[in-house]
């Protein structure tokens, strides 16, 4: 490879690296906690996006921080939420973007373009619904719970590990969004 092309390709990487290396204040203490990976799928008219990582949620009594990272380890976004309203901190160009809204799903709707099961994951990734908001069972036995809230159907298989597979189908003008989630670790 040419001298000049390798550096330059050197120097773009290494660009790319420092705007992902803006860091987050580390999150506050969780009374439970769980880790994992994600794969998230939005489809649309006039979008198609694929994102993998490993994500970590902590909740605690009146809050929820959401960690997303990449596979290469640089922090993608971090949702919080607390009592009077949430926010979003991205990582850009070497400082931190926050973003804030009265809840997470219609601030993710807001600078997404589309919103996140936020409020319903604490619950979800123990296999059942959020309690206080309606739901419907679609299906359950000793292995899998299949409920809808909130728009979205929920899956949930217990095997060795937790699986859940989240799906909204494209409505009010949002696309279609599909999330998996694999726990390595189920909450304290």
């Amino acid at each position: 490879m040419p001298g000049s092309l390798r550096s330059g390709s050197s120097a773009a990487a290494a660009a790319l690296l420092l705007a992902a290396c803006a860091t987050l204040p580390p999150p506050p203490a969780a009374q439970r906690d769980y880790e994992g990976r994600f794969a998230l799928a939005v489809t649309g008219a006039q979008q198609q996006k694929a994102w993998t990582g490993r994500f970590s949620l902590l909740v605690g009594n009146q809050a929820l921080t959401l960690d997303l990272v990449s596979p290469l380890g640089a922090t993608l976004a971090r949702i919080e939420t607390e009592r009077g309203g949430a926010q979003v901190l991205v990582p850009e160009g070497g400082t931190v973007r926050i973003e804030r809204g009265p809840d997470a799903q219609s601030l993710s709707r807001r600078v997404l373009g589309w919103s996140l099961p936020v409020a319903g994951l604490p619950d979800w990734v123990q296999g059942r619904p959020s309690p206080g908001r309606p739901f419907r069972t679609l299906a359950a036995d000793g292995f899998t719970r299949r409920f809808e809230q909130d728009g979205w159907v929920v899956t949930v298989d217990f095997g060795a590990r937790r699986r859940l597979r989240m799906n909204r189908p494209a409505q009010d003008g949002m696309p279609q969004v599909g999330l998996r989630v694999i726990l390595d670790q189920t909450g304290s």
